[in-house]
C-alpha cells in the first residue's frame, strides 16, 4: 500500500467520537488561535492586495472573507489563510517546522461553511489536517527547510486531508487529493531576502491548493499514486534526507495536535528561544539597557539561516532578526504586536543594543534540532558581572504550555479593539462542537464589531 492510501485510510477512519476530550478541547484552543491571528492581520497591506484581487475576480458567495463580504471557497482560502500568518503570532509545531494553523484551519473553516457542516466535523478535519501534514514535514525535515518553507509546502498536504474529511471522500479519492495536493506544494525561502510578501503568498496557495486538490479528486480527478515516496515524488526532489518511517509511525495511535507550539511574542519563532532567555535575565537581575555589555546567543543553525539580520529595515524585517528581537524584548520587557512599531524599529535605545548581540551555532542545541528549538544566553554586563539562562523549550511549547487563560489573553491582546466579553468568547469558540459553521465566521465578526469595551 502506498503511503498516499495509508495516510488516507486513516483520514477516512477518524471519527469525532474517537477523539480524546484533551484533543478537542486542544484543537479549540488552535481555532482561537488562528481567529485571533487572522483578525489582527486582516488590514495588512499583502491581505488587502489579495483581497482587492479577489473582489476582481468575484466568486460565488460561499464563505466569509475575515476582511468582510463573502467570496468562493477557494478565494476565502486565498484571503484568511494570508490574514492569518502576517503577524507572526500563528502556531507551530517543531518537529515538522509547519505552522499548521494557519493552511488547514482556513480551508477546512471555507468548506465546513460552505457545505453547512458542524463544528464536530470541523474539529475532527483540522485534527486530520495537522496529522498528516506534520507526518510529512517529519519525515522531510530539516533538511527540506533550507530552501523549502514547510507550511507551504507540507501544509498542501494538510488542507487536502481535512478538504477531503470534510467532504467525504472515500480511500482512493483521499488519494489523488494527496497526490495532487503534492505536486503543487511549492514556496521557496529567498523571499526573507527582501522582506518581501512572497510569505503570505505561501500560506493563501497552500490553503487554496490543498482544497482545490480535495475538490478535483471528489470528481475523481486522479492523481500520482506515489507521491511521496515515487522515485520522482516529493522525498526525492525536495529533501536531501528524508525518513518515510514517520509517515506511519504510532498512526492512529496518537494525536500529534497537541504536539503544537504556540506562539507567545509576535516575531519567527527561531527567536523565542533567545528572547525567553533574555527576558528571563533582565527581569531576574533588574537590568537596564545601560547596564548591558554583550548579549551573547548561541543556538541552532537555522537561527542564523533564518533570523541573522543585524539590520532590518522594516517592521516586518525585525521580526527575522533575532538582534532586534533581543534587543527589543531586553527594553520593553515584552514583544507583543504593540511593540512592533517604527517607533521601536528606529529607537536609538534599541538599535544601539542591537550592536551589542551577537548569534553564533551551539553543538548541543544544533544536534538537538527540530526535536528542541532551544537557546543559551550569556549577558556581560558593564561591571564585568556574566549571568547566564538557556531552554530547551520557548513559553508555548508542549514542554513549556501556555495556560489556557494565557491563550485567551493572547487573544485579546490580538484583538484588541474588537475583543468579546470573556464569557462571549467561550461561548463562541470553546463551544464549537454544539454549532453549525454556516454563516459562523461574519457572525462573530458583527459581535466583535458591535461589543463596547
Amino acid at each position: 500500500m502506498t503511503l498516499s492510501k495509508k495516510l488516507a485510510e486513516y483520514t477516512v477512519h477518524l471519527k469525532y467520537e474517537d477523539l480524546p476530550l484533551e484533543v478537542v478541547e486542544f484543537t479549540k484552543i488552535c481555532i482561537l488561535d488562528w481567529y485571533g491571528s487572522a483578525l489582527a492581520g486582516k488590514d495588512e497591506k499583502p491581505v488587502q492586495s489579495i483581497k482587492e484581487l479577489v473582489e476582481e475576480w468575484g466568486g460565488n458567495e460561499q464563505c466569509s472573507l475575515i476582511t468582510g463580504g463573502k467570496s468562493s471557497i477557494g478565494n476565502a482560502c486565498l484571503v484568511n489563510a494570508a490574514s492569518s500568518h502576517i503577524v507572526e503570532l500563528d502556531d507551530i509545531h517543531k518537529s515538522s517546522i509547519i505552522h499548521a494553523g494557519t493552511v488547514v484551519i482556513p480551508a477546512a473553516i471555507a468548506i465546513a461553511e460552505a457545505y453547512d457542516l458542524t463544528g464536530k466535523e470541523l474539529i475532527t478535519a483540522i485534527v486530520a489536517g495537522y496529522e498528516v501534514c506534520y507526518r510529512i514535514g517529519e519525515a522531510v525535515s530539516p533538511s527540506h527547510y533550507y530552501y523549502w518553507h514547510n507550511t507551504a509546502t507540507c501544509g498542501t498536504f494538510g488542507s487536502a486531508a481535512a478538504s477531503a474529511k470534510l467532504l467525504n471522500l472515500n480511500v482512493e479519492q483521499i488519494a489523488y487529493a494527496l497526490g495532487n495536493a503534492g505536486t503543487q506544494a511549492a514556496g521557496l525561502w529567498e523571499f526573507i531576502e527582501d522582506g518581501a510578501n512572497t510569505k503570505q503568498l505561501h500560506t493563501a496557495k497552500a490553503a487554496y491548493n490543498g482544497v482545490l486538490a480535495a475538490m478535483l479528486a471528489r470528481k475523481n480527478f486522479s492523481s500520482a499514486s506515489k507521491i511521496l515516496e515515487g522515485r520522482r515524488g516529493f522525498f526525492q526532489a525536495m529533501s536531501t534526507e528524508y525518513n518515510e518511517e514517520k509517515i506511519t509511525e504510532q498512526l492512529g495511535k496518537q494525536f500529534k495536535i497537541i504536539e503544537n507550539s504556540f506562539k507567545i511574542h509576535a516575531s519567527c519563532r527561531h527567536t523565542h528561544p533567545a528572547m525567553d532567555c533574555v527576558l528571563q535575565l533582565v527581569q531576574e537581575h533588574n537590568l537596564t539597557h545601560e547596564s548591558i555589555q554583550n548579549i551573547d546567543i548561541h543556538t541552532y543553525q537555522t537561527v542564523l539561516d533564518i533570523t541573522d539580520n543585524p539590520q532590518p529595515d522594516s517592521i516586518y524585517a525585525s521580526k527575522f532578526s533575532s538582534q532586534f528581537c533581543s534587543a527589543l524584548i531586553a527594553v520593553n520587557q515584552s514583544a507583543s504586536l504593540k511593540d512592533f512599531t517604527e517607533e521601536s524599529l528606529h529607537s536609538p535605545v534599541i538599535r544601539e543594543l542591537m550592536e551589542k548581540v551577537s548569534v553564533a551555532t551551539d553543538p548541543y542545541f544544533n544536534g538537538a534540532y527540530p526535536e528542541k528549538w532551544g537557546a543559551k544566553v550569556e549577558i556581560t554586563l558593564e561591571n564585568g558581572m556574566k549571568v547566564k539562562a538557556s531552554t530547551d523549550y520557548p513559553k508555548g511549547d508542549p514542554e513549556n504550555q501556555a495556560a489556557k487563560d494565557e491563550m485567551v489573553a493572547k487573544f485579546s491582546n490580538m484583538t484588541s479593539d474588537k475583543i468579546l466579553h470573556p464569557d462571549e468568547e467561550a461561548a463562541i469558540i470553546f463551544d464549537l462542537e454544539n454549532i453549525k459553521i454556516k454563516n459562523w465566521l461574519p457572525n462573530v465578526n458583527y459581535r466583535f464589531a458591535n461589543q463596547k469595551v
